[in-house]
Protein backbone atom coordinates (compact mmCIF):
# COMPACT_ATOMS: atom_id res chain seq x y z
CA UNK A 1 0.00 0.00 0.00
CA UNK A 2 3.08 2.44 0.66
CA UNK A 3 4.42 1.84 -2.35
CA UNK A 4 0.77 2.46 -4.57
CA UNK A 5 0.58 6.05 -2.03
CA UNK A 6 4.55 6.85 -3.13
CA UNK A 7 3.20 6.39 -6.60
CA UNK A 8 0.59 7.98 -6.84
CA UNK A 9 1.96 10.84 -5.14
CA UNK A 10 4.76 11.16 -7.76
CA UNK A 11 2.67 10.61 -10.72
CA UNK A 12 -0.04 12.77 -9.36
CA UNK A 13 2.79 15.58 -8.61
CA UNK A 14 3.58 15.33 -12.77
CA UNK A 15 0.07 15.53 -13.41
CA UNK A 16 -0.68 18.54 -11.28
CA UNK A 17 2.40 20.08 -13.07
CA UNK A 18 0.39 20.76 -16.01
CA UNK A 19 -3.12 23.05 -15.39
CA UNK A 20 -6.17 23.14 -17.68
CA UNK A 21 -4.70 26.45 -18.74
CA UNK A 22 -1.76 25.18 -19.84
CA UNK A 23 -3.81 23.47 -22.63
CA UNK A 24 -4.41 26.47 -25.15
CA UNK A 25 -6.33 26.07 -28.39
CA UNK A 26 -7.75 28.23 -31.47
CA UNK A 27 -10.71 27.99 -34.18
CA UNK A 28 -9.77 27.91 -38.29
CA UNK A 29 -12.06 29.51 -40.02
CA UNK A 30 -13.01 26.11 -41.86
CA UNK A 31 -14.06 25.07 -38.22
CA UNK A 32 -11.23 22.65 -37.64
CA UNK A 33 -10.64 22.78 -34.03
CA UNK A 34 -7.10 22.78 -32.29
CA UNK A 35 -5.34 22.36 -29.09
CA UNK A 36 -1.77 22.63 -28.19
CA UNK A 37 -0.45 21.41 -25.13
CA UNK A 38 3.66 22.66 -24.60
CA UNK A 39 5.91 20.62 -23.21
CA UNK A 40 9.73 20.40 -24.07
CA UNK A 41 11.08 17.77 -21.89
CA UNK A 42 11.88 15.96 -25.11
CA UNK A 43 12.41 16.64 -28.42
CA UNK A 44 9.26 15.16 -29.62
CA UNK A 45 5.65 15.79 -30.86
CA UNK A 46 2.58 13.79 -30.81
CA UNK A 47 -0.46 15.29 -33.16
CA UNK A 48 -3.86 13.32 -32.95
CA UNK A 49 -6.81 14.15 -35.20
CA UNK A 50 -10.27 12.88 -34.01
CA UNK A 51 -13.18 13.02 -36.68
CA UNK A 52 -16.31 12.50 -34.74
CA UNK A 53 -18.04 9.86 -36.96
CA UNK A 54 -17.59 6.10 -36.35
CA UNK A 55 -19.45 3.57 -37.07
CA UNK A 56 -23.02 5.08 -35.21
CA UNK A 57 -22.85 7.81 -38.13
CA UNK A 58 -23.73 4.84 -40.79
CA UNK A 59 -26.51 3.57 -42.00
CA UNK A 60 -28.04 0.02 -43.41
CA UNK A 61 -26.34 -0.23 -46.91
CA UNK A 62 -22.94 1.60 -45.81
CA UNK A 63 -22.24 -0.30 -42.58
CA UNK A 64 -18.45 -0.52 -41.90
CA UNK A 65 -17.67 2.64 -44.59
CA UNK A 66 -15.80 4.38 -40.89
CA UNK A 67 -13.63 1.86 -40.54
CA UNK A 68 -12.98 1.37 -44.27
CA UNK A 69 -11.21 4.47 -43.56
CA UNK A 70 -9.00 3.66 -41.36
CA UNK A 71 -7.36 2.19 -43.95
CA UNK A 72 -8.01 4.07 -46.90
CA UNK A 73 -6.49 7.45 -45.39
CA UNK A 74 -3.10 5.64 -45.88
CA UNK A 75 -3.45 4.72 -49.22
CA UNK A 76 -2.10 8.19 -50.98
CA UNK A 77 -3.34 11.36 -52.09
CA UNK A 78 -2.38 14.14 -54.64
CA UNK A 79 1.19 15.45 -53.53
CA UNK A 80 1.74 11.72 -51.50
CA UNK A 81 1.09 9.26 -53.67
CA UNK A 82 0.26 5.24 -52.53
CA UNK A 83 2.77 4.40 -50.04
CA UNK A 84 4.15 7.48 -49.57
CA UNK A 85 2.63 8.63 -46.65
CA UNK A 86 4.45 5.86 -44.24
CA UNK A 87 7.80 6.22 -46.25
CA UNK A 88 7.79 10.13 -45.95
CA UNK A 89 6.83 10.20 -42.21
CA UNK A 90 9.47 7.18 -41.37
CA UNK A 91 12.22 9.29 -43.47
CA UNK A 92 11.59 12.20 -41.14
CA UNK A 93 11.57 10.01 -38.16
CA UNK A 94 7.94 10.21 -37.34
CA UNK A 95 5.53 7.22 -36.97
CA UNK A 96 1.82 6.56 -36.92
CA UNK A 97 -0.99 4.56 -36.05
CA UNK A 98 -5.10 4.69 -36.39
CA UNK A 99 -8.21 3.57 -34.66
CA UNK A 100 -12.17 3.42 -35.42
CA UNK A 101 -15.03 2.75 -33.01
CA UNK A 102 -18.58 3.30 -32.58
CA UNK A 103 -18.29 6.66 -32.24
CA UNK A 104 -14.79 8.01 -33.20
CA UNK A 105 -12.13 7.69 -35.87
CA UNK A 106 -8.74 9.00 -34.46
CA UNK A 107 -5.23 9.36 -36.21
CA UNK A 108 -2.14 10.16 -34.71
CA UNK A 109 1.63 11.01 -35.58
CA UNK A 110 4.55 10.79 -33.40
CA UNK A 111 7.60 12.47 -34.76
CA UNK A 112 10.79 14.59 -33.90
CA UNK A 113 9.54 18.72 -33.65
CA UNK A 114 11.91 18.90 -36.10
CA UNK A 115 10.16 17.33 -38.63
CA UNK A 116 6.42 19.12 -37.64
CA UNK A 117 6.22 20.88 -40.90
CA UNK A 118 6.34 17.90 -42.97
CA UNK A 119 3.40 16.38 -40.63
CA UNK A 120 1.23 19.27 -41.06
CA UNK A 121 1.82 18.79 -45.29
CA UNK A 122 1.21 14.88 -44.96
CA UNK A 123 -1.85 15.09 -43.03
CA UNK A 124 -3.30 17.91 -45.12
CA UNK A 125 -3.17 16.45 -48.52
CA UNK A 126 -4.69 13.25 -47.18
CA UNK A 127 -7.26 15.58 -45.82
CA UNK A 128 -8.03 17.48 -48.99
CA UNK A 129 -6.86 15.00 -51.56
CA UNK A 130 -7.25 11.36 -50.91
CA UNK A 131 -7.46 9.27 -53.75
CA UNK A 132 -10.03 7.13 -54.76
CA UNK A 133 -8.62 5.29 -57.30
CA UNK A 134 -11.04 2.16 -57.96
CA UNK A 135 -8.13 -0.29 -57.51
CA UNK A 136 -6.83 0.95 -54.64
CA UNK A 137 -10.82 0.68 -53.31
CA UNK A 138 -11.66 -2.88 -54.59
CA UNK A 139 -7.83 -4.22 -52.98
CA UNK A 140 -8.59 -2.20 -49.20
CA UNK A 141 -11.87 -3.97 -49.31
CA UNK A 142 -10.56 -7.04 -50.13
CA UNK A 143 -8.77 -6.71 -46.94
CA UNK A 144 -11.18 -5.66 -44.53
CA UNK A 145 -13.14 -8.94 -45.59
CA UNK A 146 -9.98 -10.71 -44.88
CA UNK A 147 -9.78 -9.38 -41.73
CA UNK A 148 -13.65 -9.30 -41.37
CA UNK A 149 -13.49 -13.57 -41.16
CA UNK A 150 -10.57 -14.05 -39.70
CA UNK A 151 -11.76 -12.11 -36.85
CA UNK A 152 -14.86 -14.14 -37.18
CA UNK A 153 -12.79 -16.92 -37.39
CA UNK A 154 -10.21 -16.97 -34.78
CA UNK A 155 -12.42 -15.24 -31.62
CA UNK A 156 -15.76 -16.49 -31.22
CA UNK A 157 -16.23 -14.46 -28.47
CA UNK A 158 -16.42 -11.50 -31.81
CA UNK A 159 -19.17 -13.27 -33.37
CA UNK A 160 -20.96 -13.32 -29.82
CA UNK A 161 -20.78 -10.01 -29.26
CA UNK A 162 -21.60 -9.24 -32.54
CA UNK A 163 -24.86 -11.27 -32.01
CA UNK A 164 -25.82 -9.89 -28.96
CA UNK A 165 -24.78 -6.32 -29.94
CA UNK A 166 -27.24 -6.89 -33.02
CA UNK A 167 -30.09 -8.22 -30.72
CA UNK A 168 -29.47 -5.37 -27.25
CA UNK A 169 -30.35 -2.61 -29.78
CA UNK A 170 -33.38 -2.41 -31.71
CA UNK A 171 -33.21 1.37 -33.52
CA UNK A 172 -30.03 2.55 -32.68
CA UNK A 173 -27.31 2.26 -34.94
CA UNK A 174 -24.91 0.50 -32.10
CA UNK A 175 -26.34 -2.60 -33.25
CA UNK A 176 -24.15 -3.50 -36.37
CA UNK A 177 -20.41 -4.16 -35.56
CA UNK A 178 -17.58 -1.14 -36.33
CA UNK A 179 -16.03 -3.37 -39.37
CA UNK A 180 -19.32 -3.49 -40.68
CA UNK A 181 -21.79 -6.32 -42.31
CA UNK A 182 -19.80 -8.11 -45.10
CA UNK A 183 -23.45 -7.73 -47.97
CA UNK A 184 -22.72 -3.68 -47.51
CA UNK A 185 -18.50 -3.81 -47.65
CA UNK A 186 -19.10 -6.08 -51.22
CA UNK A 187 -21.35 -3.31 -52.42
CA UNK A 188 -20.18 0.20 -50.93
CA UNK A 189 -20.05 2.63 -54.11
CA UNK A 190 -17.27 5.23 -54.78
CA UNK A 191 -19.93 7.86 -54.71
CA UNK A 192 -20.90 6.79 -51.02
CA UNK A 193 -17.37 7.16 -50.12
CA UNK A 194 -16.70 10.48 -51.63
CA UNK A 195 -19.49 11.33 -49.65
CA UNK A 196 -19.12 10.20 -46.86
CA UNK A 197 -15.42 11.50 -46.85
CA UNK A 198 -16.44 14.83 -47.85
CA UNK A 199 -19.12 15.17 -44.67
CA UNK A 200 -17.48 13.59 -42.28
CA UNK A 201 -13.56 13.99 -42.86
CA UNK A 202 -14.04 17.84 -42.95
CA UNK A 203 -11.80 20.25 -40.96
CA UNK A 204 -15.29 21.31 -39.57
CA UNK A 205 -15.47 17.44 -38.06
CA UNK A 206 -12.06 17.27 -36.47
CA UNK A 207 -10.49 18.29 -33.40
CA UNK A 208 -6.86 18.24 -33.16
CA UNK A 209 -4.87 17.42 -30.11
CA UNK A 210 -0.60 18.54 -30.38
CA UNK A 211 1.76 18.16 -27.24
CA UNK A 212 4.90 17.79 -26.79
CA UNK A 213 8.23 19.93 -27.92
CA UNK A 214 6.42 22.81 -29.71
CA UNK A 215 5.30 26.07 -29.46
CA UNK A 216 1.51 27.92 -29.74
CA UNK A 217 2.67 30.31 -32.52
CA UNK A 218 4.14 27.96 -34.82
CA UNK A 219 1.31 25.68 -34.74
CA UNK A 220 -0.94 28.28 -35.33
CA UNK A 221 1.13 28.99 -38.37
CA UNK A 222 1.66 25.88 -39.78
CA UNK A 223 -1.96 25.24 -39.49
CA UNK A 224 -3.14 28.65 -41.40
CA UNK A 225 -0.75 27.39 -43.99
CA UNK A 226 -1.59 23.58 -44.23
CA UNK A 227 -5.48 23.41 -42.76
CA UNK A 228 -6.83 26.22 -43.02
CA UNK A 229 -6.98 26.52 -47.27
CA UNK A 230 -9.24 23.35 -46.70
CA UNK A 231 -12.57 24.17 -47.66
CA UNK A 232 -14.97 23.32 -44.47
CA UNK A 233 -17.83 20.21 -45.68
CA UNK A 234 -21.54 20.24 -44.97
CA UNK A 235 -22.44 19.66 -41.73
CA UNK A 236 -22.98 16.18 -40.61
CA UNK A 237 -27.00 14.89 -40.34
CA UNK A 238 -27.88 15.32 -36.51
CA UNK A 239 -28.42 11.32 -34.89
CA UNK A 240 -31.97 11.44 -33.05
CA UNK A 241 -32.54 8.02 -32.85
CA UNK A 242 -32.80 6.99 -29.42
CA UNK A 243 -32.66 3.30 -28.02
CA UNK A 244 -36.16 2.48 -26.51
CA UNK A 245 -36.00 1.29 -23.21
CA UNK A 246 -36.06 -2.65 -23.12
CA UNK A 247 -38.87 -4.12 -21.38
CA UNK A 248 -37.86 -7.65 -20.88
CA UNK A 249 -35.09 -10.03 -20.98
CA UNK A 250 -33.60 -10.91 -24.79
CA UNK A 251 -31.86 -14.27 -25.19
CA UNK A 252 -29.92 -15.34 -28.29
CA UNK A 253 -28.05 -18.74 -29.27
CA UNK A 254 -25.18 -19.07 -31.56
CA UNK A 255 -24.76 -22.28 -32.47
CA UNK A 256 -20.75 -23.17 -33.39
CA UNK A 257 -18.01 -25.85 -32.97
CA UNK A 258 -16.29 -24.88 -30.02
CA UNK A 259 -14.43 -26.67 -26.96
CA UNK A 260 -16.69 -25.02 -24.84
CA UNK A 261 -19.48 -23.06 -24.20
CA UNK A 262 -19.16 -18.74 -24.18
CA UNK A 263 -21.34 -16.22 -22.89
CA UNK A 264 -22.04 -12.98 -22.98
CA UNK A 265 -24.64 -10.50 -20.85
CA UNK A 266 -25.25 -6.95 -21.26
CA UNK A 267 -27.24 -4.20 -19.80
CA UNK A 268 -28.18 -0.80 -21.38
CA UNK A 269 -26.66 1.78 -19.48
CA UNK A 270 -25.64 6.00 -19.68
CA UNK A 271 -23.31 7.41 -22.53
CA UNK A 272 -19.48 8.45 -20.71
CA UNK A 273 -20.00 12.19 -19.10
CA UNK A 274 -23.73 10.72 -17.72
CA UNK A 275 -24.00 11.17 -13.39
CA UNK A 276 -23.50 7.64 -13.17
CA UNK A 277 -19.94 7.19 -15.41
CA UNK A 278 -17.77 7.65 -12.52
CA UNK A 279 -19.87 5.23 -10.50
CA UNK A 280 -20.21 2.61 -13.12
CA UNK A 281 -16.49 2.85 -14.72
CA UNK A 282 -15.26 2.10 -10.92
CA UNK A 283 -18.15 -1.14 -10.65
CA UNK A 284 -16.07 -2.19 -13.57
CA UNK A 285 -12.89 -2.07 -12.02
CA UNK A 286 -14.45 -4.24 -9.18
CA UNK A 287 -15.87 -6.76 -11.11
CA UNK A 288 -13.09 -7.49 -13.52
CA UNK A 289 -9.74 -5.10 -12.60
CA UNK A 290 -7.16 -7.94 -12.22
CA UNK A 291 -6.83 -11.25 -10.28
CA UNK A 292 -8.38 -10.39 -6.88
CA UNK A 293 -11.75 -8.96 -8.63
CA UNK A 294 -15.12 -10.11 -7.90
CA UNK A 295 -15.31 -12.31 -11.20
CA UNK A 296 -11.96 -13.17 -11.51
CA UNK A 297 -11.28 -14.08 -7.83
CA UNK A 298 -14.77 -16.20 -7.69
CA UNK A 299 -15.77 -17.94 -11.11
CA UNK A 300 -12.04 -18.18 -11.79
CA UNK A 301 -10.12 -18.78 -8.80
CA UNK A 302 -12.43 -20.31 -6.20
CA UNK A 303 -14.82 -21.87 -8.24
CA UNK A 304 -12.88 -22.58 -11.31
CA UNK A 305 -15.82 -22.20 -13.23
CA UNK A 306 -14.40 -20.36 -16.41
CA UNK A 307 -11.24 -20.30 -18.09
CA UNK A 308 -11.79 -15.97 -19.01
CA UNK A 309 -14.08 -13.76 -17.42
CA UNK A 310 -14.46 -10.31 -17.41
CA UNK A 311 -16.48 -7.24 -18.03
CA UNK A 312 -16.07 -3.82 -20.22
CA UNK A 313 -18.28 -0.45 -20.62
CA UNK A 314 -17.14 1.84 -23.52
CA UNK A 315 -16.86 4.98 -24.00
CA UNK A 316 -19.90 6.00 -25.72
CA UNK A 317 -21.74 9.56 -27.30
CA UNK A 318 -25.08 7.72 -26.49
CA UNK A 319 -26.40 5.28 -23.84
CA UNK A 320 -24.38 1.71 -24.17
CA UNK A 321 -23.90 -1.54 -22.96
CA UNK A 322 -22.14 -2.83 -20.08
CA UNK A 323 -20.79 -5.91 -20.77
CA UNK A 324 -20.28 -9.29 -18.75
CA UNK A 325 -18.50 -12.52 -20.72
CA UNK A 326 -17.37 -15.32 -20.29
CA UNK A 327 -15.56 -18.69 -21.64
CA UNK A 328 -16.75 -22.17 -19.73
CA UNK A 329 -13.91 -24.45 -18.04
CA UNK A 330 -14.23 -28.39 -19.31
CA UNK A 331 -17.61 -30.03 -18.20
CA UNK A 332 -19.28 -26.33 -17.16
CA UNK A 333 -22.77 -25.48 -19.35
CA UNK A 334 -23.02 -22.00 -20.24
CA UNK A 335 -26.19 -21.60 -17.63
CA UNK A 336 -23.98 -22.80 -14.65
CA UNK A 337 -21.45 -19.78 -15.89
CA UNK A 338 -24.15 -17.43 -16.27
CA UNK A 339 -25.76 -17.81 -12.96
CA UNK A 340 -21.92 -17.49 -11.49
CA UNK A 341 -21.81 -14.21 -13.00
CA UNK A 342 -25.61 -12.70 -12.14
CA UNK A 343 -24.58 -14.32 -8.78
CA UNK A 344 -21.55 -11.85 -8.21
CA UNK A 345 -23.93 -8.93 -9.65
CA UNK A 346 -26.13 -9.63 -6.99
CA UNK A 347 -24.27 -9.55 -4.38
CA UNK A 348 -22.95 -6.19 -4.82
CA UNK A 349 -26.68 -5.42 -5.17
CA UNK A 350 -27.77 -6.97 -1.97
CA UNK A 351 -24.79 -6.34 0.10
CA UNK A 352 -22.75 -3.70 -1.69
CA UNK A 353 -19.27 -3.48 -1.39
CA UNK A 354 -16.39 -2.40 1.37
CA UNK A 355 -14.98 0.86 1.38
CA UNK A 356 -11.55 -0.73 1.65
CA UNK A 357 -12.43 -2.47 -1.96
CA UNK A 358 -13.56 0.97 -3.03
CA UNK A 359 -10.72 2.25 -1.66
CA UNK A 360 -8.28 -0.22 -4.06
CA UNK A 361 -9.57 0.16 -7.17
CA UNK A 362 -9.85 4.20 -6.90
CA UNK A 363 -6.21 3.74 -6.45
CA UNK A 364 -5.99 1.45 -9.65
CA UNK A 365 -8.06 4.08 -11.20
CA UNK A 366 -5.84 6.85 -10.64
CA UNK A 367 -2.38 5.11 -10.97
CA UNK A 368 -3.99 4.39 -14.28
CA UNK A 369 -5.02 7.48 -15.05
CA UNK A 370 -1.68 9.40 -14.42
CA UNK A 371 0.20 6.76 -15.92
CA UNK A 372 -1.40 7.55 -19.27
CA UNK A 373 -1.07 11.40 -19.00
CA UNK A 374 2.87 10.54 -18.59
CA UNK A 375 3.51 10.43 -21.83
CA UNK A 376 2.95 13.10 -24.36
CA UNK A 377 1.03 10.78 -26.78
CA UNK A 378 -1.59 9.36 -23.53
CA UNK A 379 -1.62 13.48 -22.67
CA UNK A 380 -3.04 13.93 -26.40
CA UNK A 381 -5.33 11.28 -26.49
CA UNK A 382 -6.47 11.97 -23.09
CA UNK A 383 -7.24 15.41 -23.78
CA UNK A 384 -9.08 14.56 -26.92
CA UNK A 385 -11.13 11.88 -25.25
CA UNK A 386 -12.36 14.26 -22.45
CA UNK A 387 -12.55 17.00 -24.90
CA UNK A 388 -15.36 14.78 -27.74
CA UNK A 389 -17.07 12.43 -24.83
CA UNK A 390 -17.74 14.68 -21.24
CA UNK A 391 -17.73 17.89 -24.38
CA UNK A 392 -14.62 20.19 -22.70
CA UNK A 393 -10.73 18.95 -22.11
CA UNK A 394 -10.64 20.84 -18.83
CA UNK A 395 -12.84 17.93 -16.96
CA UNK A 396 -9.56 15.72 -17.59
CA UNK A 397 -8.19 17.74 -15.21
CA UNK A 398 -11.14 17.06 -12.53
CA UNK A 399 -11.25 13.37 -13.62
CA UNK A 400 -9.16 12.15 -10.23
CA UNK A 401 -12.03 14.06 -8.01
CA UNK A 402 -14.96 12.71 -9.46
CA UNK A 403 -13.65 9.33 -9.10
CA UNK A 404 -13.19 10.27 -5.85
CA UNK A 405 -16.61 11.47 -4.57
CA UNK A 406 -18.28 7.98 -5.66
CA UNK A 407 -19.29 6.56 -2.49
CA UNK A 408 -19.92 2.77 -1.77
CA UNK A 409 -23.61 3.86 -2.09
CA UNK A 410 -23.04 5.23 -5.58
CA UNK A 411 -21.45 1.85 -6.27
CA UNK A 412 -24.50 -0.28 -5.22
CA UNK A 413 -27.20 2.29 -6.45
CA UNK A 414 -25.88 2.43 -10.36
CA UNK A 415 -25.73 -1.43 -9.77
CA UNK A 416 -29.73 -1.83 -8.68
CA UNK A 417 -30.55 0.74 -10.96
CA UNK A 418 -29.27 -0.99 -14.66
CA UNK A 419 -28.22 -4.54 -13.25
CA UNK A 420 -31.90 -5.69 -13.75
CA UNK A 421 -33.58 -8.73 -15.64
CA UNK A 422 -35.81 -6.59 -17.59
CA UNK A 423 -32.43 -4.35 -18.82
CA UNK A 424 -31.17 -7.47 -20.01
CA UNK A 425 -29.57 -9.22 -23.31
CA UNK A 426 -28.23 -13.04 -22.98
CA UNK A 427 -26.08 -14.43 -25.70
CA UNK A 428 -24.66 -17.87 -25.52
CA UNK A 429 -22.41 -19.76 -28.03
CA UNK A 430 -21.79 -23.35 -28.18
CA UNK A 431 -21.96 -26.37 -29.93
CA UNK A 432 -25.26 -27.52 -29.45
CA UNK A 433 -28.20 -25.64 -27.68
CA UNK A 434 -29.14 -26.02 -24.03
CA UNK A 435 -26.29 -28.21 -23.73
Amino acid sequence: MKLILAFLLSAFSLFAQVKADDVKSFTLKNGMKIFVLEDSSIPNANMYFFYKVGSRNEYTGITGISHFFEHMMFNGAKKYGPKEFDRVMEANGGSNNAYTSENITAYTDWFPSSSIEVMFDLEADRIANLNFDPKMIESECGVILSERSTGLENNPLEQLWQEVQATAFVAHSYQWPVIGWESDIKNWTKEDLENYFHIYYAPNNCVVVISGDVKLDEVKKLAEKYFEPIPAGPKPRSLHTIEPEQLGEKRVFVKREVPTPHIMITYHVPQSGSEDYYALDLLNSILSEGESSRLYNSIVNNQQLALEVGSFYPDAFDPTLFYFYGICNDGVTAIQLENAITQEIDKIIKDGISQSELQKVKNQKLMSFYKTTETINGMSNTLGTYELFFGDYKKMFTAPDDYKKVTTEDIKNVAAKYFTKQNRTVGTLQTEENK
